[in-house]
């Protein structure tokens, strides 16, 4: 057993045996990934996972099989996402200044019109992954900046690899056709 793999439960009670610090550290990249998809809101990733740590150690709806970890740490993140939305609803406009103000301490490019082309394109792209479903968007994100297989992401949202890649399929041209709504890219017809 290595250290990055949580203990296995004895068989009086499933989730007690669970090293959950060395689970949820484990787990913790692909989960902020997730977070981050769902939420676009950066500064609250860290709030979020400290709320999923809690709702682990609760344990209000515990977990009855340890082989599917994964997918019930999944579950879990979701639901902690959807709550922080609902009680953060009215603070959009503090995101959006930091936002601004994270984007004022980028470096600038040598060319002052290389940069500024960059910087709408960057724009024009975070925008399109907005309006994007958050189920798009986090499929994309797990795969493109965490570069996970289709075995990976399967494993990780207890879904069979054509399910994973029939919606990274679907999230490829939803973004595709968000990209050309933006005149980021030309589609062919």
């Amino acid at each position: 057993m290595t250290t990055s793999e949580p203990r296995r439960p004895n068989a009086d009670n499933p989730s007690a045996a669970i090293d959950w610090p060395a689970a949820l550290a484990a787990h913790d990249r692909w989960l902020r990934t997730v977070v981050a998809a769902r939420l676009g809101e950066p500064q609250a990733i860290d709030e979020v996972m400290q709320e999923i740590a809690m709702a682990v150690v609760a344990q209000k709806a515990p977990l009855s099989d340890p082989e599917k970890l994964a997918p019930w740490l999944y579950r879990l993140a979701v639901m902690q996402v959807l709550m922080y939305r609902r009680k953060q609803g009215r603070r959009r406009k503090l995101a959006d200044r930091y936002q601004k103000l994270r984007s004022a301490e980028e470096p600038v490019a040598d060319d002052p019109l290389e940069w500024l082309l960059l910087k709408e394109r960057d724009q024009l792209i975070r925008r399109a992954i907005k309006q994007l479903p958050p189920r798009d968007a986090e499929i994309l994100m797990l795969k493109y900046s965490e570069n996970w297989s289709y075995r990976e992401m399967a494993e990780h949202l207890g879904l069979s690899e054509s399910a994973i890649e029939a919606r990274l399929h679907r999230a490829r041209r939803r973004m595709r056709d968000q990209l050309s709504a933006l005149g980021v890219i030309e589609v062919p017809r």
